[in-house]
This record gives C-alpha cells, sequence and structure tokens, in this order.
C-alpha cells in the first residue's frame, strides 16, 4: 500500500529543463488542465464498487491506487505555500477509510492552492527544486494517466480529455528513453504510429489499452 511519503510523482530523476525545450512546446492552459484531470479522476472514483480490484499498477488495488494520488495531493498546498519537505510532512495527515471522500477533500484544497500559486516560484520537491509550472505539469500528468488506471480497474469509460491527452504527451514523449529507466515505469508498448493519441501516450508508461 502507497505509504505518506514525499512527492515523486511520474517524473524520472529529471527535470523538465533536462529533458524538454518548454519555449518550443505548444502553450497549454496548465491550471484549467489541472481542474480537468480531478474532474476525471472524480468520475471514476464514483465508479468504484471494489476497493480491492486489481488495476494496471501491477500489485495495486483500486485502493491503494486512489490512495497514491490523493496523498499527493496532501502535499500541494503546503509546498506550494514555501514549505520545506521536512515542514510539509509535518502536515501530512494519515487518510481515513473512505478515501472517496478524501479524494473530495483534498483535490478541492490543492485545485484551490494551484489557484493561488505563482508560476514561476520555486518548489521543494523530493529529487529537486522546480518550478510551480513543472511540478503542476508533473502532476496534471500523474492524475490524467493514473485516471485511466482506475477507469481500467472499474470497467468506467477509458476515453480521457482530448485537451488532456495532448498536454500530457508533451510532458512525457520528450522523455521517452528516459521513463524505463526511471523505475517508476514498464517497458513501453510498441504502438502503431497511427493509434490514437491516448493509445501511444499509455504505451509510453508501459500501458496498453488494447488489452
Amino acid at each position: 500500500m502507497p505509504e505518506t511519503t514525499a512527492p515523486e510523482t511520474t517524473r524520472p530523476a529529471t527535470t523538465a529543463a533536462e529533458t524538454t525545450d518548454t519555449s518550443a512546446a505548444p502553450a497549454f492552459d496548465w491550471y484549467t488542465l489541472q481542474k480537468q484531470a480531478h474532474r476525471e479522476f472524480g468520475r471514476r472514483i464514483a465508479a468504484v464498487d471494489d476497493w480491492n480490484a486489481p488495476t494496471p499498477d501491477k500489485e495495486w488495488t483500486v485502493g491503494d491506487l486512489v490512495r497514491h494520488v490523493v496523498q499527493e495531493q496532501q502535499w500541494i498546498p503546503p509546498l506550494l505555500a514555501g514549505l520545506t519537505l521536512e515542514q510539509a510532512r509535518r502536515r501530512v495527515d494519515p487518510l481515513g477509510d473512505d478515501l472517496a471522500a478524501e479524494w473530495h477533500t483534498h483535490s478541492s484544497l490543492a485545485t484551490a492552492a494551484w489557484q493561488s500559486a505563482s508560476a514561476d516560484a520555486s518548489v521543494q520537491l523530493s529529487y529537486d527544486t522546480v518550478t510551480v509550472l513543472d511540478y503542476l505539469r508533473e502532476q496534471v500528468s500523474d492524475v490524467t494517466i493514473h485516471s485511466w488506471d482506475l477507469a481500467r480497474a472499474t470497467a468506467a469509460d477509458e476515453v480521457l480529455d482530448d485537451a488532456l491527452i495532448e498536454a500530457v504527451w508533451t510532458v512525457f514523449e520528450p522523455q521517452r528513453d528516459a521513463l524505463e529507466a526511471s523505475g517508476l515505469f514498464d517497458s513501453p508498448v510498441p504502438m502503431p504510429e497511427d493509434a490514437p493519441l491516448q493509445s501511444r501516450l499509455l504505451a509510453l508508461t508501459g500501458r496498453d489499452d488494447r488489452r
């Protein structure tokens, strides 16, 4: 089961500046995308009827997956407020048994924190100090991918928002060669170049939506 540890999100041990030329990337409203990603995840939580069901995340159950995503949200308000990891850790309380309620609480708190944060402010994460915008891009990517995981685990609608998929692709595709090496993902799944972008994005993270 996921532990309450410093946020790792889905990024390998390299920063956005080291892997992506953000000046050449399409302009996305990541603050709006964060809200959409949370809507996607929230819709799938509403479909959960077995918290012990398996998920595409190997040994995680549905409950483990949701707990992981909620815990990531718990870290966001204190980190965006400028606290260090150790200071933020003292603000992160154990989650209760009602994970759906915990999601709604911490999703709302995280969203409010993002909306009041300056994009170029610094945030201390476990692997580096990054900008708020880089942290936001990571978090949107994390919640988006796990929304599909939760959909697959609950037999819910697996089609994600097109704008989210396009934006997260710009985060992961430049890191294609580093994703598996990070230890956070399985090996990329071979996928035809004419496959839907969502399928190609999931394939980068070791997921195959054809099965």
